[in-house]
């Protein structure tokens, strides 16, 4: 009888904690994170030379055709230097 009682209380105690396992519902969802999406930087071009071009703030010149366009109305005595160009003693 020690044996019915102590197989029937096992029984009974499995019975009970399998339905309290079903009782309670964990879920953990995770979604798919969102996408990154970084701005690419400004670029700022500032006037002056860069390699063999002008840019003037509009648009760029190839020296040649800078120089023909800003240098046919100035005397040579009164000749324009391109920013920059006088500090590195290019003028």
């Amino acid at each position: 009888m020690k044996h019915s009682l102590v197989a029937l209380l096992t029984v009974g105690v499995g019975i009970g904690l399998s339905g309290t396992a079903h009782a309670v519902n964990v879920d953990v969802n995770i979604g798919t994170p969102a996408p990154v999406v970084v701005a690419p930087a400004p670029v700022v071009v500032q006037q002056g030379w860069h390699g063999d071009r002008y840019w003037d703030g509009q648009r760029y010149w190839d020296r040649d055709e800078w120089e023909e366009h800003h240098h046919h109305h100035h005397h040579d005595k009164h000749r324009h230097c391109p920013p920059g160009h006088a500090k590195k003693g290019e003028c």
